[in-house]
């Protein structure tokens, strides 16, 4: 006797959509719900009553699994993701993985016995290799659920993701400070593991080659998107006594770091140095600091992550969808040098 498990297989696809099909309830399209039932027939498959038991618990908790609970990128993301479930009435269990693998798993087999409905995602590490990626994907398939990762994408995903212009911000940051007026600009990166940190540098040196600049490798410099890196980069750079024109801030950690090692050593930003960020930083704005970024509706990315989600749970069988969030750039004076 088949299980519901082997009838999936068979008909590729999840065990859940299996169970819509038994119990006739939510969306299959019409040739995938035909290949079920015909390998229901030619199995003489009998549901167990578990099985039906277990198809019509549906909950209403979604997990969100994030790499930086203390991170204003992702508390803006959470708030959209929290308005949208709030209006249809899901509640939210909030996992921090602090960039960690190990705990990205336990997450997820954590959220696997809550039960959730679906699963909201930005990954803790790169995931650059099949094999990497696997584990994540074994993870994700015992939970058999909708899945949505956000911000950061990555080679092999196959679910509803929604990002950022990772390209497309380094390459226009960078011409905002080629169009100011700055020739040697310099770069602190963020994680190259990471997908987007590879493609917002790729977007920095295409701007560079495109306006004839040779790349300053002395300030090339090898960050992680953390504070405290970038801090004591900026410092060392410093310290060598030669500074570039300008620099480029790979997300709004990065930018936190080099400006308050900039003002540690009395270097006035928009004056003595240019910097573009990455990401807009809430507290500059409080504090009046002209601060220039390509910057993104981050609430907004919450939001339709959260629509997506639901999307997917309404219709599981439909294509892989992909929403980009554009990039906006904002000049405020930091992008200029009075050199």
């Amino acid at each position: 006797m088949l299980t519901i498990h082997e009838v999936a297989e068979l008909a590729g696809v999840s065990k859940s959509t299996v169970s819509r099909v038994l119990n006739n309830n939510g969306y299959v399209n019409e040739e995938t719900r035909r290949r079920i039932e015909k390998i229901i027939q030619e199995h003489q498959y009998k549901p167990s009553a578990a099985a039906v038991s277990l198809s019509k618990q549906i909950g209403s908790t979604i997990g969100v699994v994030i790499p930086e609970i203390d991170n204003t990128f992702f508390g803006e993301v959470l708030k959209g993701i929290n308005e949208v479930a709030d209006q249809n009435g899901f509640s939210i269990i909030y996992c921090d993985t602090q960039n960690n693998g190990d705990k990205e798993l336990k997450a997820l087999s954590a959220l696997e016995q809550q039960r959730v409905r679906g699963v909201i995602i930005t990954p803790a590490m790169g995931y650059g290799d099949k094999e990497s990626v696997d584990k994540l994907k074994n993870a994700l398939a015992k939970l058999d659920v909708p899945v949505v990762v956000v911000d950061r994408d990555f080679d092999y995903s196959q679910w509803d993701t929604i990002y950022f212009q990772n390209y497309e911000s380094g390459y226009i940051a960078t011409e905002s400070m080629i169009q100011a007026g700055n020739k040697k600009i310099g770069i602190i990166q963020g994680d190259m593991q990471l997908k987007i940190a590879r493609e917002r540098f790729r977007g920095y040196q295409d701007a560079m080659a495109a306006n004839g600049l040779e790349i300053p490798e002395q300030f090339v410099l090898k960050g992680d998107f953390t504070i405290e890196t970038a801090y004591e980069l900026t410092k060392r750079m410093i310290e060598s006594k030669v500074l570039p024109d300008g620099m480029i801030t790979c997300n709004n950690r990065t930018s936190i770091g080099f400006i308050k090692a900039m003002i540690e050593k009395g270097i006035t930003i928009g004056s003595d140095i240019a910097v573009v960020g990455i990401d807009n930083v809430p507290m500059l704005d409080v504090l009046g600091f002209p601060f220039s970024c390509v910057s993104r509706d981050t609430i907004e990315m919450g939001r339709m992550s959260m629509k997506l989600l639901m999307e997917r749970m309404n219709k599981p069988d439909v294509q892989r969808s992909i929403w980009v969030a554009p990039c906006k750039l904002e000049l405020n004076g930091s992008e200029k040098t009075n050199r």
